[in-house]
């Protein structure tokens, strides 16, 4: 893998009061393909005293994608959504025009030690269906297609690869792709991939030509092929990436747009309260200064 472009360390992140490594978006890489953003939560070890509580609020341009490793979290949405996202399972919300939602500890879990552990994402949403209706999509872990393959545990989490389509109902060309080896497995890739791609290590290590890659850290290629490289026993590593766009995202807040009108468009929005609300909640997080 000598075509690798750059090595982002996972960085310290504030989300209210709860602590992230953040990976994109980055100084020298502001997205891979589609994908603007990504953080990893956790793991967080909450006492029965602590919650995971992240009140209404609100998204344009993008899909979020909330994929866990572990624990669970409850999701509302100004759609009407109430679903309980478990390790797993794809929770897909498109905010197109405008979304609101809220992602808390379950009530049964508030009163006991738990733990929260996985991956939140944006897919930013191409130029003309940034302002589509929002959705709202969730597909269990059974669902997705996974296969083994010479020791490696496969498992495709939205897009396309590898000849096989995951249900999650994506809007670009795109993949993300989870592999986990319980003994040292050498990785071929080939041309398997298309357009920008990034491998993230979440556990064991990857070596590539005498190059040693850590956990919490994020390798962008310098192109699809991705190639060959090796991974250590009990590893689990994440491929994603796919086309990117042929223009610029600008990032502010919540919001994600090709046009710095819709962010500013979206920010009075949210500082006059005309998203919709999501029923049952009635605090809301203040737009930033």
């Amino acid at each position: 893998m000598s075509n690798i472009q750059l090595i982002i360390e996972e960085r310290a992140a504030s989300i209210g009061s709860f602590m992230v490594g953040r990976l994109l978006p980055f100084r020298e890489k502001r997205m891979v393909g589609p994908f603007a953003f990504i953080d990893h939560m956790g793991p967080a070890f909450l006492s029965d005293h602590e919650s995971f509580d992240v009140p209404p609020h609100p998204h344009i341009g993008l899909s979020t994608l909330t994929y866990l490793f572990d624990g669970s979290i409850m999701h509302r949405d100004s759609l009407g959504t109430e679903v309980e996202i478990t390790p797993g399972a794809v929770n897909w919300m498109t905010a197109g025009k405008g979304i609101v939602h809220s992602e808390r500890t379950p009530e049964y879990l508030r009163k006991s030690d738990k733990v929260l552990h996985g991956l939140q994402i944006w897919v930013a949403l191409p130029k003309e269906l940034e302002q589509m209706e929002p959705s709202f999509a969730h597909v269990e872990k059974q669902d997705l297609p996974h296969w083994e393959e010479q020791g490696v545990s496969f498992r495709l989490i939205a897009g396309e690869a590898f000849g096989r389509k995951s249900p999650v109902p994506v809007y670009s060309s795109l993949y993300l792709l989870e592999l986990k080896a319980k003994t040292k497995q050498r990785i071929y890739i080939g041309k398997e991939l298309f357009g920008e791609s990034a491998i993230y290590i979440l556990d064991g290590h990857i070596t590539s030509e005498g190059n040693l890659f850590e956990p919490k850290q994020l390798l962008v290629a310098k192109d699809s092929g991705l190639c060959e490289f090796e991974m250590s026993d009990n590893s689990t590593i994440y491929i994603f990436g796919g086309e990117a766009f042929p223009e610029e995202r600008f990032i502010h807040w919540n919001f994600v747009a090709s046009d710095k009108a819709l962010i500013e468009d979206a920010r009075q929005r949210w500082l006059k309260q005309e998203f919709p609300k999501v029923p049952g909640e009635t605090e809301f997080v203040p737009l930033p200064k």
